[in-house]
């Protein structure tokens, strides 16, 4: 590919960067959509996996067809697969009409499945049977239908530890990465931050009416030597801020520190779960807990609302109340007291708290908000439902 007809292609699908593992990136797309196989794209939250589908449904001989980009995570669990596969007319309660999943509407063009390592496990089995058959049937139905869908698929799960917990299907897996294309991190192209952080400036001081921002040489610096967790959703994010909230448009080091996340610079608010160690994902076990934690919630709201009123002494003198909680494999008995109890809800609250802080910096946007709490759309989703938030 020449350099003119890459810079053609960055330009028509907004990609900025000179990067040579982003331009091969681009190069594998370009190759790749002349064919019908399937590819999943991977890369950390941020880094701009979205843009690849597209170019691969552009180069392709789908191009003229239909093209949907799907995320996995924002569709609550119970209707996923009317979602993809369709329902027909009193499959479930509120099925008052037959539906046309997006297996069916898209047949011929391309499906984006964004976020896949989301699915549940009986939808995966669904999504294999698509890919290796071309056959699928609505919810309610047992008509076989037939589809011809090109399937590009993304995720920034470690998907082979994902496999290791059970929580994706490793046939799955190997059918949809036929074609692996790996986004870097902003980290690993940083000879681009400095253009970036320069063209979403721009951007933003024009939309707000703003002098232009400029920043020093140590500025720059402090730039590329970032971490850049969040990738280009967080550089994009401060840029904004500095272009609205600074007055001086000259951009120092020490003004830039402000600005960034605390275990780059000390400095800035983090709204994020604790690190977890290397190589391991403690997704599952927290799973395990929070649902431990849910199941035995109301009981403990029971036990509070028969202490109140009764006065501390009565509380001390009585015998302590021994509830059982469920773990696995394993039974723990433990006395709750009043202490316990209060304890638990501020744990709660503390978790409502972080929620509401992230939806506020997010400018209620969801799938902002559920990046900054690293967890996904549908678990922010369900706390928001079950707080009341």
């Amino acid at each position: 590919m020449t350099p003119q007809e890459l810079l053609g292609i960055k330009q028509r699908f907004g990609i900025i960067g000179s990067s040579p593992l982003l331009n091969r990136d681009i190069e594998i797309a370009v190759q790749v959509a002349r064919t019908d196989l399937s590819v999943l794209i991977t890369g950390e939250s941020g880094v701009g996996k979205e843009h690849f589908p597209k170019i691969i449904h552009a180069y392709s001989a789908r191009k003229h067809g239909a093209y949907f980009a799907v995320n996995c995570g924002a569709i609550p669990e119970g209707t996923i697969d009317s979602e993809l596969f369709g329902h027909e007319k009193g499959a479930f309660t509120d099925a008052k009409n037959e539906h046309k999943g997006y297996f069916e509407i898209a047949d011929g063009g391309t499906l984006f499945l964004d976020e896949v390592g989301e699915l549940p496990l009986q939808t995966q089995v669904r999504l294999l049977r698509v890919l290796e058959t071309g056959e699928f049937l609505r919810m309610g139905s047992s008509t076989v239908r037939k589809t011809n869908v090109r399937v590009v698929a993304a995720t920034n799960l470690d998907m082979r530890q994902a496999i290791q917990d059970g929580r994706f299907r490793e046939d799955l897996y190997y059918r949809l990465n036929t074609v692996e294309i790996r986004v870097p991190a902003l980290r690993e192209r940083k000879e681009d931050i400095p253009l970036l952080f320069r063209k979403f400036a721009v951007d933003f001081c024009n939309r707000y009416q703003m002098p232009p921002l400029s920043l020093s040489e140590e500025a720059t610096q402090l730039l590329q030597d970032s971490y850049w967790r969040g990738n280009i959703r967080q550089l994009k994010n401060i840029a904004e801020q500095i272009a609205v909230i600074e007055m001086d448009h000259q951009i120092s080091a020490e003004t830039l520190r402000r600005y960034l996340p605390r275990e780059e610079n000390q400095q800035g608010i983090v709204l994020r779960e604790p690190q977890q160690k290397a190589g391991k994902d403690y997704s599952h076990e927290i799973g395990i807990l929070y649902n431990m934690v849910m199941q035995n919630k109301k009981e403990l709201e029971e036990i509070k609302e028969r202490l109140d009123g009764v006065s501390p002494e009565r509380i001390s003198s009585a015998a302590p109340t021994t509830i059982t909680i469920a773990q696995p494999e394993t039974t723990l008995r433990k006395p709750i007291d009043a202490e316990d109890i209060e304890g638990s809800l501020r744990i709660e609250d503390a978790e409502i708290e972080r929620i509401k802080k992230a939806l506020e910096v997010a400018g209620g946007n969801r799938k902002v908000a559920a990046d900054k709490l690293d967890i996904s759309e549908r678990t922010l989703y369900r706390k928001i439902k079950e707080y009341g938030l």
